[in-house]
């Protein structure tokens, strides 16, 4: 049931100091590597301005912004230091603030949370020469003209924000400079910023405070997200947490806590800090709302907060001041809209999936793994607007991501859909992937396509393996093939008959036997997916992959939960190893291994099972019989899809209608990529 909005504690205001946030949602601070020369140009912008028009109070951006040049960037960060920078942030924050959003900034020094071997050669800095697993390097223990020189960068770049238009900011303190100090894992100072009294620890941060309000005055707001229970021995415990929140708040200095906990060093307690899919939902929110209770201070929070019910909550509860949403709003910038018109249902799911982030962490732009025009509002549009042209008729043949992607746009366009499905549900792979236990949400990118296909009126047919015939009875004007594809061996010298695939065992075709070898050589989830099902069943395995390091697909965050299965259930991995050929030796299967790096065999295993994973093949005889029927005869603009223009290729002047395969039908790829292709190729239909 729809809260009425005078009621909800969500779309209440809140008054942060002299701001008035018009609801309680947020999008915290993260950095979506959309950056230009480390400067928040076009698709920045849009992307933040997307979530103002979207509804939201307060959007957060860098994830941080260096205050010094001797923090480089480590993913994407926002360059504070440059004087440049203050009119691209004047542009976001204007065009936000017209969309009656907040916007703040979040400022660092990364201290040893980067690499030494890039921009500027110069050395990592942190508190003591403490190495970070996650970025390896060993920094240098600041010296007095260290901390001079980064007390002065912070204030400055806190007066470029102002300048900026910003609201306010906050700083980073978990895992970075700044809260280096603060705990006994990374401070093993014996001078006056020791570790040793809370004055000490809090030294280098009350300095730093001092110097930016002397930049930017009393009234400009700034806050911390720090974090106030590091979580593991002898790190910050929950006692010295709330002091130092207490001190902090004491100080005068800052406006708003945004509540942490955890470390962030290396990929394991990461998804602890912040949990992907199959994990706990907001593990944290009652710590956070412990030190609200202990302050009496503003609170922020977010750590997976995925759905509406819980933000209520929190706000409700009197947990959180401000409800931080910020994966949720990667997969749709319009939730607070939504909860406001009494739209909650048509809220597109956060499903965990966390390629978001596990590409930022890789160097790459952010992208949700179901919603293709996060970070393409240049090309991609969030809301999809009916036609002004005529009503077409568009058949799709496939209710995998790709066709049902395909179907919510031309539908959500007005067109008249006809959708073949040859399983009696639609998710095609995606329901093979939720085959295992934790994986369960993602059955929410194909659910929650199917229920928007359902209420635009899609005729959606089951059961059905649509054939030429099928597809020619309609006289559609436009024909989609979102077949997918289907799985394929690696080529072997012999034994491909004896290969199982992935997709058998996900399916519970085929049961794992005792003794199973892997044979994954692609690199991305369903490998490993399958991989998890076969260790978790009782099986004895041995991973083996050409690469020369494991799952180079995944994503480190995604490769926790597959690597504490492996470690937890004795899995083997052997790396740089390709099978060249299986044999039956009995009631056995002699696997021949060999390498490329020396050219020649390396070994062979005697296993009950061999199992291989090497993508899709694609499905696409019906393409191709009705290739010479269609008016572009298949063929695509590349010029056109890339700049996000129609497509008006007519290579056959007797054809009825236009044709396009999308998704795995053209070739192995992921969800992503057949999504955005139902996206793109139908938007301007």
């Amino acid at each position: 049931m729809n809260t009425p909005k005078s009621r909800d504690p969500l779309l209440q205001p809140y008054q942060l100091k002299h701001l008035t946030l018009r609801n309680r949602l947020m999008s915290t601070a993260h950095e979506p590597n959309y950056h230009h020369d480390g400067m928040p140009a076009d698709t920045y912008r849009l992307y933040h301005v997307e979530k103002a028009k979207g509804g939201i109070a307060l959007t957060m951006t860098a994830g941080s912004a260096i205050v010094s040049p001797d923090s480089p960037a480590a993913f994407g960060n926002l360059h504070a230091y440059k004087d440049e920078i203050v009119p691209h942030l004047k542009r976001l924050t204007d065009e936000c603030h017209e969309h009656g959003a907040a916007v703040m900034i979040q400022l660092t020094h990364l201290g040893r949370r980067t690499n030494w071997n890039h921009a500027d050669w110069l050395p990592v800095l942190s508190a003591s020469p403490v190495r970070e697993p996650a970025h390896r390097s060993f920094p240098k223990e600041m010296e007095d003209w260290d901390i001079e020189r980064i007390i002065n960068d912070y204030a400055s770049a806190a007066q470029r924000m102002k300048e900026g238009g910003m609201d306010g900011i906050e700083f980073e303190c978990y895992g970075h400079l700044m809260d280096s100090f603060w705990s006994p894992l990374t401070n093993k100072r014996t001078d006056e910023y020791s570790v040793e009294m809370f004055d000490n620890r809090l030294r280098f941060t009350r300095r730093v405070l001092d110097g930016v309000r002397a930049a930017v005055g009393p009234e400009f707001i700034v806050g911390c997200r720090l974090v106030a229970d590091e979580d593991t021995d002898r790190g910050i415990n929950k006692k010295d947490g709330l002091e130092i929140c207490r001190r902090l708040v004491d100080t005068g200095q800052i406006d708003f806590l945004n509540i942490i906990r955890g470390i962030v060093e290396h990929d394991a307690p990461l998804t602890k800090v912040i949990p992907i899919g199959g994990m706990p939902s907001a593990p944290h929110l009652d710590f956070a709302g412990e030190i609200r209770e202990a302050t009496k201070f503003p609170v922020f929070h977010a750590a997976r907060i995925t759905d509406v019910a819980t933000a209520r909550h929190a706000v409700a509860e009197g947990k959180l001041d401000m409800v931080g949403m910020t994966r949720p709003h990667i997969a749709d910038p319009h939730i607070v809209n939504k909860v406001a018109e009494g739209r909650e249902h048509e809220i597109r799911p956060c499903v965990g999936a966390t390629y978001c982030l596990d590409r930022i962490y890789e160097g790459n732009g952010t992208l949700c793994i179901h919603n293709p025009a996060t970070g393409r509002e240049g090309t991609m549009p969030q809301i999809i607007r009916s036609s002004e042209g005529p009503r077409r008729k568009i058949v799709i043949v496939g209710a995998g991501p790709a066709g049902l992607e395909a179907g919510r746009v031309a539908s959500a366009r007005g067109h008249e859909v006809v959708m073949f499905e040859a399983a009696s549900e639609p998710g095609g792979q995606i329901r093979l992937a939720t085959r295992v236990q934790r994986r369960k949400e993602l059955i929410g990118i194909a659910e929650w396509r199917a229920e928007r296909c359902v209420d635009a009126g899609v005729d959606m047919r089951f059961n059905v393996f649509a054939e030429a015939d099928d597809v020619r009875a309609l006289d559609a004007d436009v024909v989609i093939i979102a077949t997918g594809g289907l799985p394929q061996n690696p080529e072997l010298k012999e034994g491909e008959g004896l290969l199982v695939s992935s997709w058998d065992i996900l399916s519970g075709d085929v049961k794992p036997a005792d003794d199973v070898l892997m044979y994954e050589n692609n690199g991305q989830h369903p490998g490993f997916t399958a991989a998890e099902f076969i260790c978790r069943s009782g099986s004895k395995l041995e991973v083996i992959t050409p690469e020369r390091f494991v799952a180079p697909d995944v994503g480190g965050m995604n490769f926790v939960p597959y690597a504490q299965a492996f470690q937890e259930t004795g899995t083997q991995i052997t790396i740089n190893t390709d099978v060249s050929a299986v044999r039956r030796k009995g009631n056995k299967l002699e696997v021949a291994l060999s390498s490329k790096y020396t050219g020649g065999p390396v070994g062979e295993r005697l296993v009950d099972q061999v199992v291989a994973e090497y993508g899709t093949a694609p499905l696409d005889e019906l393409y191709f019989e009705l290739k010479e029927e269609s008016r572009n005869r298949g063929e695509v603009d590349y010029r056109a899809l890339i700049n996000g223009q129609p497509q008006e290729i007519a290579a056959n002047p007797d054809g009825t209608f236009q044709l396009f395969r999308i998704g795995d039908a053209v070739a192995s790829r992921n969800i992503h990529a057949a999504i955005y292709d139902g996206l793109r190729f139908m938007k301007d239909i």
